[in-house]
């Protein structure tokens, strides 16, 4: 699944996509390794959706890439979790309600697994194709006028990730 996910991406996708979406790879699965034992993490699974989280990027680069991407993945038969994990990533989540305000399909676009999770906070914390802190993450939001939502939900994604690490 994984090499199909590699061959989707770069058909589709600039070469600067390509990187992203390897550097947010590389770091949710490194995130996944440091996961207390108990909790199961499907790999293949999570880097399949890593891979393709930005696809929709293809074809635009508004907040509906997460919606436009599902489509496509699922489209190329990817399975439902891979297409959740791509249609969930945004910042920290999109609840149903905001969704419809951003003419958005009316969904909860919250992420709920741990993979959904795990990708979309690597997401948050990679810059082009660097990794950055947190606290970058937030300036970054601040600096480009974000809504405090969706800071808020950034951090809440954050420390349900960290209480995942510290098994809580």
């Amino acid at each position: 699944m994984r090499d199909q996910a590699l061959d989707l991406l770069k058909r589709l996708c600039t070469p600067s996509i390509q990187r992203h979406c390897l550097a947010v790879e590389k770091l949710a699965v490194e995130m996944a390794g440091e996961l207390p034992p108990n909790y199961h993490v499907d790999i293949e699974l999570l880097s399949t959706g890593a891979i393709l989280h930005d696809i929709g990027r293809a074809y635009t680069h508004t907040i509906a890439h997460g919606v436009v991407g599902a489509c496509i993945v699922g489209k190329f038969g990817f399975p439902d979790a891979v297409c959740h994990i791509v249609e969930r990533h945004i910042g920290g989540g999109i609840t149903r309600e905001e969704a419809e305000r951003m003419n958005l399909p009316p969904a909860d676009y919250t992420p709920e697994t741990i993979e959904e999770m795990l990708v979309a906070h690597a997401d948050n914390l990679i810059d082009g194709d660097r990794r950055i802190s947190l606290e970058d993450a937030v300036n970054d939001l601040r600096r480009k006028n974000r809504p405090s939502i969706v800071e808020k939900r950034v951090l809440e994604l954050a420390k349900k990730v960290d209480m995942l690490m510290n098994g809580r």
